[in-house]
């Protein structure tokens, strides 16, 4: 791996735990608002931004490790962070969404829309990859 495409995936994952963070101090500021300490106590906007972290922590992950293999395999610099901005900017619309008490449908559609594709992409990517450096 070279040291730009280190850049590269340094970059997005910075920014990915960036959104973590803002999806964190959002769903804070909501407990605070309606006084909730534990869980979601049945309040509407509460559940929405706890489910939209949750989603965010169950895909993150998942795509930065993509990103490392795909770096270690020789994966340009380019598609790295054509795949990185995409996923980015994908989460960033989705949390977006969450992170409003009445988000507009196009923020989670195009949010997730561009977050499934980058995903995808990078899966087959390196799983591809994967198999023809086995392949020999």
């Amino acid at each position: 791996m070279t040291p730009q495409a280190a850049a590269a995936i340094g970059i997005y994952a910075s920014l990915n735990v960036l959104i973590l963070l803002w999806l964190t101090l959002a769903t804070s500021q909501l407990r605070g608002r309606y006084k909730v300490l534990v869980g979601d106590n049945g309040v509407p906007h509460l559940i929405r931004i706890m489910r939209g972290h949750a989603n965010a922590v169950e895909n993150m992950p998942m795509m930065m490790v993509l990103m490392l293999v795909a770096a270690l395999l020789g994966t340009p610099v380019l598609v790295l962070h054509l795949l990185g901005v995409t996923f980015t900017v994908g989460r960033a619309l989705h949390a977006w969404h969450f992170i409003l008490e009445k988000g507009e449908k196009w923020q989670r559609f195009i949010g997730f829309g561009l977050s499934f594709l980058a995903m995808l992409l990078a899966t087959f990517g390196v799983l591809g990859h994967a198999l023809l450096v086995l392949a020999g």
